[in-house]
């Protein structure tokens, strides 16, 4: 059961912004994680904005999700750069390591693979973000030793 409190405090932070609606939202997810049906009924609540409104926003940008999902989100950019210099290949070996298909989450739910379109980086192109932190120059070795990392690091912390 999220916590709706933590949703009133945040909708209370933006209460001077004219547009406050997606800060809210990406406030709430980092909070929650995945912004549930349940979690985008209580944000229309408590701000007046229609829940259709609401649910359109969340499902229109592709960083916000309306599933639950991995600790870790792993998005491989497929814009024509990152393709051309073989993205492809990285994607396949990522897939291979995680025993994913992109849009799943893995089993012990450390990680959700996604792609992503351009993450400006075509210059070290092909290019990979896991959580806010973007790797380029990938070759597939690299992208799975990136991922190896932080599986490591959360049995560590665990």
């Amino acid at each position: 059961m999220p916590d709706m409190k933590k949703i009133d405090e945040i909708v209370a932070q933006y209460s001077e912004t004219q547009t406050p609606l997606i800060y809210i939202l990406k406030d709430v997810q980092k909070e929650m994680g995945h912004l549930s049906e349940q979690v985008l009924t209580e944000v229309a609540r408590k701000t007046a904005i229609p829940l259709s409104q609401i649910y359109g926003v969340a499902t229109f940008y592709s960083l916000f999700t309306i599933k639950e999902k991995g600790k870790h989100i792993v998005r491989c950019c497929n814009n024509a750069p990152c393709y051309v210099n073989g993205s492809k290949e990285v994607l396949e070996k990522v897939k291979d390591y995680l025993g994913v298909e992109t849009g799943e989450t893995t089993l012990d739910k450390t990680f959700t693979l996604e792609f992503t379109s351009c993450l400006g980086l075509c210059a070290v192109a092909p290019v990979m973000m896991v959580d806010d932190q973007v790797y380029g120059n990938l070759t597939p070795e690299k992208a799975v030793a990136i991922l190896k990392d932080y599986k490591m690091k959360g049995s560590a912390n665990a």
